[in-house]
């Protein structure tokens, strides 16, 4: 599990995608050195597993199904060769929790509408697959790359962001252009909300209605 507080970026070194997968390798000196083979670590919000390393890189499998759920897997419009990702690694037990809960499940991918200044910050807007629209909340949590943000504007289905020059300047946000592919996943909680107001209707399909001849029935 994460947070969405971004320690650190690395360059991708090399990217190999296919529909059934791929591999892909980044330049991280200043954490490559901490990890360890078997550790998760989080690109560009993608929770990924660390295959091969050494001091100063790490290369880690993608699945089909990483491949077609995130950016790494958006052609010209995603990550490529020579792009800047954010990385996170694992909460620990004790540390501080800045952000909110991230998973490194991508839910998908949206695309960057806008990047403006506005005095010392920016707004970074970003369009969102309707798939998507649901989980996002007025000055609730979002995931965008990896990075915990706070919607603070919504409206045909653009999620836009106030961004404080810290985020800007110590994450890839300073990168982006319009049309960029960007990793989006929405709060856990919203989710299981949604889940648990579906567990009625899913539970009355599968299961009889509780009357009070099955209570009977059953011995009650």
């Amino acid at each position: 599990m994460f947070t969405g507080i971004i320690e650190h970026s690395g360059t991708i070194e090399s990217l190999a995608v296919h529909n059934d997968g791929g591999r892909v390798t980044i330049h991280t000196p200043n954490i490559a050195a901490s990890l360890a083979v078997s550790n998760s670590i989080a690109v560009n919000g993608c929770c990924l597993t660390v295959v091969t390393l050494d001091k100063e890189r790490f290369s880690a499998d993608l699945s089909g199904e990483t491949v077609r759920k995130t950016s790494f897997g958006t052609d010209s419009q995603g990550l490529k060769v020579g792009s800047r990702v954010n990385l996170e690694r694992p909460l620990t037990a004790g540390q501080e929790f800045g952000g909110h809960f991230v998973l490194g499940h991508v839910d998908g991918v949206g695309y960057v509408n806008n990047l403006r200044r506005e005095g010392d910050n920016w707004w970074y807007g970003v369009k969102v697959p309707e798939g998507f629209a649901r989980y996002i909340v007025p000055k609730g949590s979002i995931t965008i790359d990896g990075i915990s943000l706070t919607v603070a504007r919504w409206g045909n289905s653009i999620a836009e962001i106030a961004v404080i020059p810290f985020t800007y300047e110590h994450t890839n946000i300073s990168d982006r252009k319009v049309g960029d592919a960007v990793n989006l996943e929405g709060d856990i909680l919203g989710k299981y909300v949604e889940r648990r107001l579906e567990a009625p209707n899913a539970a009355s399909e599968s299961q009889p209605a509780l009357t009070r001849a099955r209570l009977l029935e059953e011995g009650f």
